[in-house]
């Protein structure tokens, strides 16, 4: 009779302490499934854990490491754009399929596909805005839309946000991510690089600011036309920036390339870009910009000559 109590005990004793174990990694499957719904985020440069509350707080870069992750483009507006002073422009803008291009998938389809994914119907946002208190024309590209590649849309946008900011005699800022060309739209793509630099032309000629933003990658056709036209260029730290793909260039010369070989770091140091800018000080530094660049109004050339002839008579 003891022994059949005591068994039991022992009985109830291993299932409490499976239960036990049970509700333990129950607990531990929902503390990872609640890291995987992206309350932590782990760099993937320095491996650090961060609260993602904290990483948006600091703009997306790694406050161990300073690495700088990628931010779509809603996300790069509120970073530099005042609150309610955003006007995006050109959204009805949508590409279409004059090649009728087929590679894996057809064209239009792969359209389709990445605007129901991402949200977007292309690769750049464009709009009017202030910068702590200063008007200013706006362009971010956005990498998710196929790679930031440049098509059509992207194209006439960018040339239209210039237009318009020659007109209004705003300078104009543009963020550059993109893996170049579109080669879907074959010579029409290459025909925006053109485009875009003949407005930027108009714009130089009007006296009128232009400041590239060169984030990571930026590559191909942008790098090869507008990414490299501004006044003042600036990069982010540790951005991929050039032209071919390092790979191709290496078989091209059959030599191996530097490690920092198409860094911001290396092109800073050749005189492709003016300044390395950290993300946490791109809203301020840019608005010093633009206000060191702010047209100076002069006096009209008679009161001018006539306060030199009072200035004169006076010394006389």
């Amino acid at each position: 009779m003891a022994n059949n109590e005591e068994s039991r005990g022992l009985k109830s004793l291993f299932d409490w302490f499976a239960n036990r174990r049970k509700s333990g990694s129950t607990n531990l499957e929902r503390q990872e499934r609640e890291i995987a719904d992206g309350l932590w985020h782990k760099c993937s440069k320095c491996g650090v854990l961060t609260y993602t509350k904290d990483l948006r707080a600091n703009q997306m870069v790694c406050v161990e490491c300073g690495h700088h992750n990628r931010v779509d483009s809603d996300e790069r507006i509120r970073q530099l754009i005042d609150n309610n002073t955003w006007q995006p422009i050109d959204e009805h803008l949508r590409p279409t399929d004059p090649l009728q291009f087929r590679d894996r998938k057809l064209y239009s389809d792969r359209l389709r596909e990445t605007e129901s994914k991402i949200g977007l119907i292309d690769a750049v946002k464009t709009g009017l805005g202030q910068i702590n208190g200063m008007p200013v024309a706006l362009g971010v590209m956005d990498f998710r839309f196929m790679g930031g590649s440049m098509g059509s849309v992207v194209g006439e946008k960018i040339t239209r946000l210039i237009e318009q900011a020659t007109g209004r005699r705003y300078p104009v800022v543009i963020v550059c991510t993109s893996g170049g060309a579109r080669m879907q739209e074959g010579m029409l793509s290459l025909m925006q690089m053109a485009k875009i630099s003949a407005a930027l032309d108009r714009h130089r000629d009007a006296r009128l600011l232009y400041i590239p933003v060169l984030t990571n990658p930026t590559t191909g056709g942008v790098t090869a036309s507008f990414a490299m036209l501004g006044d003042i260029i600036l990069a982010e730290p540790k951005s991929t920036i050039g032209f071919a793909g390092r790979r191709v260039i290496e078989q091209t010369l059959r030599e191996k390339l530097p490690d920092d070989f198409q860094t911001a770091e290396d092109l800073l140091k050749h005189g492709f870009v003016d300044d390395i800018v950290p993300r946490t000080q791109l809203k301020n530094t840019l608005s010093q910009l633009i206000a060191l660049h702010q047209p100076v109004a002069t006096a009209p050339s008679m009161m001018l000559w006539e306060s030199m002839t009072l200035s004169s008579t006076a010394v006389e």
